[in-house]
């Protein structure tokens, strides 16, 4: 394989599920912010900004592997596996289900498509590249 090797379907597949999930991120920080006024005390400017940061750059993977980069694969599974560790919480003590459960299964067959043989091979060939060339 060369290093010019397109990416397979499950990396483009987890692309589209992990710049979603960077969509969602910044959308709820545009909610955040319009919903300040109607909430007297708390300043959620500083939440949201946090949020957009963080969503930003999932949504920065999520592009880099619609894109084929192969640098966006490990961030993409580290933001994974942080975002399933959240729906655990949501699903368990938050007592709210119903947005645990949706979204740990979109975190693991994120992850699924991440780390299956496909997407290893592609993202090992680079590795193999450097390892001959010296």
């Amino acid at each position: 394989m060369s290093a010019a090797t397109e990416a397979p379907n499950t990396i483009r597949g987890a692309g589209i599920l992990v710049a979603l999930q960077g969509i969602a991120g910044i959308v709820f920080a545009v909610l955040l912010i319009v919903k300040a006024p109607s909430t007297p005390g708390v300043n959620p400017y500083g939440e949201a900004a946090y949020f957009t940061v963080i969503a930003g750059g999932v949504l920065a993977c999520g592009i880099g592997l619609l894109l084929g980069k192969r640098w966006a694969r490990s961030p993409a599974i580290v933001a994974e596996l942080l975002l399933l560790g959240v729906a655990l919480y949501a699903a368990g003590p938050s007592s709210r289900p119903e947005y645990g459960f949706p979204i740990g299964v979109l975190c693991v067959v994120a992850l699924a498509l991440l780390l299956g043989p496909k997407a290893r091979d592609w993202f090992a060939d680079l590795h193999e590249e450097r390892d001959t060339s010296e």
